[in-house]
């Protein structure tokens, strides 16, 4: 299923497997702007949408608990999200006040990247799906970081693998007819 938005095509993927995602490309930039799974309980039952790139959905289930308990996360939380751009993967961490000479990110070799603070006030392990979908594994030399308004900015330069990946991804996207009503012209065998 695919839908046009002004600039954007959001793309639904279903698996014979059962998995589902969907995906928002930008159309000028030619990268995804958004991507979600369905997330499934272990009977079945629908548990959301996870979001892996992009901003966090809001949770629900946060104000339904202040509604009856008077109880909420704090707002001061540290708060990940990831965006991709043409040349790399970021992840952004909001809420995080120490300065710059405090913070170590590392590539590790279980696949992730590590970020923890001298201080000991902050430690966090962070997933890198795209690499793991193309067989790779974080390279330290290839990682970068800055921290600015209250925010730690990791950037991770992508690799020619993942780049190529993602090039065949979206022009099979791009190729996809979408008539008005945001209908997709299946192809019949």
């Amino acid at each position: 299923m695919y839908a046009l938005f002004i600039g954007n095509r959001k793309v639904h993927f279903l698996f014979e497997n059962g998995k589902e995602f969907v995906e928002e490309y930008n159309l000028d930039t030619n990268v995804v702007v958004r991507r979600a799974w369905r997330k499934k309980g272990d009977l079945g039952q629908d548990l959301g949408w996870e979001v892996e790139i992009g901003d966090p959905e809001p949770n629900i289930n946060a104000i339904d608990k202040l509604e009856t308990a008077g109880i909420r996360e704090s707002s001061s939380n540290p708060i990940v999200s990831r965006r991709i751009t043409k040349t790399g993967l970021e992840w952004r961490i909001r809420n995080l006040s120490y300065p710059v000479d405090v913070y170590s990110v590392t590539a590790e070799e279980d696949g992730t990247i590590t970020v923890r603070t001298s201080n000991k006030k902050y430690y966090k392990k962070l997933t890198v799906p795209d690499l793991e979908r193309v067989g790779l594994r974080p390279e330290q030399d290839r990682l970068s970081f800055k921290h600015q308004y209250n925010t730690l900015i990791i950037t991770y330069k992508k690799p020619p693998k993942l780049i190529e990946s993602e090039k065949k991804i979206f022009d099979m996207v791009s190729k996809q007819k979408v008539n008005k009503d945001g209908d997709v012209q299946c192809p019949t065998k």
